[in-house]
């Protein structure tokens, strides 16, 4: 089952997360206390190599008279979308670089390279998701309406096609972003006046429409025109696509490892609307996670390789999160809080993995509703010989919380998977029998 109470899963006091509240305020002015021309060259620089990207990779479009050229083309145009996406539309649109006040790079003024608009992703993500990160019934994000990411949802013969429909997900997101904020689940239960959802249905389709015109009547008519060839305005229409797909795939592939991956938690609603600032910012860092990077990996997932900095701090320069991300890392190691991350492939492989393995009904699954690996609650600590209250560990003097707590739950599933019974719990069985 999801988490119900996070401060007590975390085995924080009141104080500790007060105190750790306080420190992530810090960072957060050390960071607005140093942003200057270095961040403000970084994005125009990041805007220049965008534009002349997408402009090269329409030309050899154009130009393609062989498959090679074509994928070159079709590609660099992907990459192009991707940045825009990701580096410039998502993290403008967050207001990072509001500071700046230019109007041009404002979160009020930025429409992106998208099927979505972006007055309605501004909502479905900088609101919904990003205040109620992870908590089930409140955040869309948690399985867009489609997929089953926790067994805190009912399995359903409709589950069975989890795989196809993640699959479709990808090389449709952008469409998928663009009808998340008609909430048609509402709609067709009757929770939504018909004039509203038919007011948010034109602009998504007149959005959706340019959209399409631009990408698939206007591009390929100007490539046929400059080539006065058919073949020249089919290649921009198939190369076209293809670059969408490119853009599409990896951007659901590097949302999919912020949020869905092994430790990424989810929680329930109680509490949620009367939890202190620190426990909001405990709730971001549980329920978000990271994948190692260089910096071309973190500049082509527009730094969400810092997920969990972007969501302590989703207004905060991208160029910033990896500097972040290291006192954000030494304070999960004081106050002994997990800090999810792993390489890339393992990540994405992990998201894809509960999705599959979700598909199923609960019986066929191995793990029990409150200690899988893809969600827990605080009954997974409930054999533990240790209580859970905050204490100092007497041999390192470290602190012992909610890290400390997990790898004693994996060393426990582990023994029990062996075979064999751990030292404390058998020493409690001895003592009971006494």
């Amino acid at each position: 089952m999801a988490i119900t109470n996070i401060p007590e899963y975390a085995h924080l006091t009141d104080a500790d997360i007060e105190a750790l509240g306080r420190e992530l305020d810090q960072i957060r002015a050390d960071i607005e206390a140093s942003r200057g021309e270095r961040d403000a060259r970084y994005l125009r620089n990041t805007i220049r190599f965008q534009r002349g990207l997408e402009v090269a990779g329409r030309a050899m479009i154009v130009g393609a008279r062989n498959r090679k050229l074509w994928w070159a083309g079709a590609s660099a145009l992907g990459v192009a979308k991707i940045v825009e996406n990701m580096e410039l539309g998502h993290n403008v649109m967050h207001g990072q670089w509001d500071w700046m006040n230019d109007p041009e790079v404002h979160s009020t003024s930025w429409e992106w390279d998208n099927a979505g608009t972006s007055e309605y992703w501004k909502h479905t993500h900088n609101f919904v998701h990003h205040k109620y990160t992870n908590v089930l019934g409140m955040d869309d994000d948690v399985g867009y309406g489609t997929l089953r990411v926790t067994r805190d949802q009912r399995w359903h013969p409709y589950f069975l096609g989890n795989v196809v429909y993640m699959t479709l997900l990808q090389v449709l997101f952008e469409y998928a972003v663009a009808i998340q904020h008609l909430e048609i689940g509402r709609a067709v239960k009757g929770k939504m006046p018909r004039e509203e959802f038919r007011s948010r249905g034109k602009v998504v389709a007149n959005k959706m429409g340019r959209q399409i015109l631009k990408d698939y009547v206007l591009h390929p008519a100007l490539a046929g025109g400059l080539t006065r060839s058919r073949s020249g305005a089919r290649s921009a229409l198939t190369a076209t696509a293809m670059a969408n797909v490119i853009r599409n795939v990896w951007s659901n592939a590097i949302i999919f490892c912020g949020h869905f991956p092994d430790g990424a938690e989810k929680f329930t609603r109680q509490d949620v609307d009367t939890e202190t600032r620190g426990e909001w910012y405990l709730r971001q860092m549980l329920g978000s996670a990271n994948f190692h990077c260089g910096p071309v990996l973190a500049f082509m997932s527009g730094n969400l390789s810092f997920q969990i900095e972007h969501h302590i701090f989703p207004d905060l320069p991208s160029n910033r999160l990896r500097e972040i991300s290291l006192r954000v890392q030494a304070l999960c190691d004081e106050y002994d809080l997990p800090y999810t991350t792993g390489s890339f492939p393992l990540q994405y492989a992990k998201a894809w993995r509960t999705i599959a393995k979700l598909s199923l009904p609960d019986k066929y699954l191995r793990d029990t509703r409150d200690d899988a690996p893809e969600t827990a609650s605080e009954k997974r600590f409930a054999d533990l010989s240790w209580d859970g209250t905050p204490s100092v560990d007497p041999r390192s003097g470290r602190r012992r919380g909610l890290a400390s707590a997990i790898a004693a739950v994996r060393e426990r599933r582990r023994a029990k998977r062996a075979g064999i019974v751990p030292i404390a719990r058998r020493a409690a069985q001895q003592r009971s029998a006494a």
